[in-house]
């Protein structure tokens, strides 16, 4: 097979390919073997009609575009792989030629498709990344018991006007025009939260129970989301949440602890470890962030707009056009990020061992809520455990880059993160180990 690539733009080719006949011959083969099996013709049994009575009955013709449809894609994504393509869709496919009679000619066939642009990535050890400082401060401490202590807590009725962080029974009503559009009764609200209606905190800071106010807001959900309406609500009930005393009383009945002292050095440790891993997201982000400024990165647009159709159309939202900007906004970003990575990945020779890629269907598994088996298996009949490895390899180039450059906090001091992105030398004793199994499975089937 002969395949030439021409390039149309940074992220466009025209592939062109050419099949002899010879390499076209089992394709044809086959398809005789299955018209012969489909069609009725008089004096022959199904499967046992001779080739040139095909030709006769059915023609050359049906005889070649059979097995150029079957065997197309296959061609195609030979080239493609022969000529180092990184495609980033579906092809335009136009068949230029066809063999013209059974043992001469070849396929003739262009394919053009978007792809992977070619981008350079600066020397990682020219990026300079600066995170916070991971010092733990006794508010950070108290902070964590309080917020222990609030899950302790008691609400207790208060006479007097509500005020943040006060939990309100409200009765609550919208109102667009003279139509009623929605009410609720009898719910629970903590002022501050800010998870219902815009404005709704304001509203009833300084309300006392039995009291009612109207506020204008728009609309967070149902037929009439974003529309403004009028909302009446009304405080039924003012309750304060009062929190048990930080003693050693507490420490036993909300930790395995005996006393307070041990309880707040055990705070103390989560809050460091929280805060060391904020650094390790915060450097990942800063390291995307900055190589992300130091390139120009075309993107594809038919795969923007193919990503942008699958979205709304999912949503049921075509026809909405301010939602489409959003979701154009947000597929070229990722499309951006995803070509970075994808070269990052290339650059730094990532590997996704076995156990690595099942280490991350497991927990992709839970966030589905399936059966890991269940969801490795969907997974793999509709094709898609390569994009699974590529989003691995993805994350592990991250990693693996963020190894070659010193990361520092606010005050200059060199910030550890092996706990979080590994070292060299553990993954080339995991590839090891995963090496000597595959070895060990491959002598037993011998």
């Amino acid at each position: 097979m002969k395949s030439a690539v021409e390039t149309l733009d940074p992220t466009k080719v025209k592939l062109t390919v050419e099949v002899e006949y010879d390499e076209l011959k089992p394709s044809i083969d086959h398809a005789y073997k299955h018209i012969a099996e489909q069609v009725t013709i008089p004096g022959f049994r199904k499967g046992k009609v001779p080739p040139r009575i095909i030709d006769q009955r059915v023609g050359w013709g049906a005889v070649v575009e059979h097995a150029v449809n079957e065997d197309l894609g296959r061609f195609y994504g030979q080239a493609a792989q022969e000529n180092k393509l990184r495609p980033l869709g579906q092809p335009s496919v136009e068949v230029t030629e066809i063999p013209a009679k059974a043992g001469e000619g070849s396929l003739k066939f262009t394919a053009e498709v978007e792809v992977r642009p070619t981008i350079e990535l600066p020397e990682l050890s020219t990026i300079d990344i600066a995170v916070d400082a991971a010092e733990v401060t006794d508010a950070d401490v108290t902070e964590r018991l309080d917020a222990l202590r609030e899950r302790f807590g008691t609400l207790v009725g208060v006479d007097r006007p509500a005020a943040d962080g006060d939990y309100v029974v409200i009765d609550l009503k919208a109102v667009i025009g003279d139509e009623e559009v929605d009410s609720v009764s009898g719910i629970s609200y903590q002022i501050g939260s800010g998870n219902m209606l815009e404005g709704l905190d304001e509203a009833l800071t300084g309300l006392s129970a039995g009291e009612t106010t109207t506020f204008t807001a728009k609309l967070a959900g149902g037929e009439h989301e974003g529309e403004e309406a009028d909302v009446t609500v009304t405080a039924t009930s003012v309750k304060q949440r009062d929190l048990p005393e930080a003693d050693d009383d507490f420490a036993q009945l909300a930790s395995e602890f005996d006393t307070l002292e041990e309880l707040t050095a055990d705070l103390r440790e989560q809050v460091a470890s929280i805060k060391k891993g904020n650094q390790a997201v915060a450097a990942r982000d800063l390291l995307v962030e900055k190589l992300l400024e130091a390139v120009e990165i075309p993107v594809p647009s038919g795969a923007v707009e193919a990503e942008v159709h699958r979205r709304l159309e999912s949503e049921n939202r075509l026809e909405d056009e301010a939602h489409r900007a959003e979701v154009t906004e947000d597929a070229t970003k990722a499309l951006k990020n995803q070509i970075l990575l994808d070269t990052l990945a290339e650059n730094l020779e990532v590997k996704v061992g076995q156990g690595e890629l099942v280490e991350f269907l497991v927990q992709s598994s839970r966030q589905y809520g399936m059966e890991p088996q269940q969801f490795i298996a969907s997974l793999d009949q509709a094709g898609q455990i390569p994009a699974m490895v590529a989003e691995v390899a993805r994350s592990k180039s991250i990693a693996m880059a963020l190894r070659q450059i010193e990361v520092k906090d606010a005050e200059g001091n060199v910030v550890d993160l092996s706990q979080f992105i590994g070292t060299d030398e553990a993954d080339e004793a995991a590839q090891a180990v995963e090496n000597a199994v595959a070895e060990a499975a491959a002598a037993d089937k011998d």
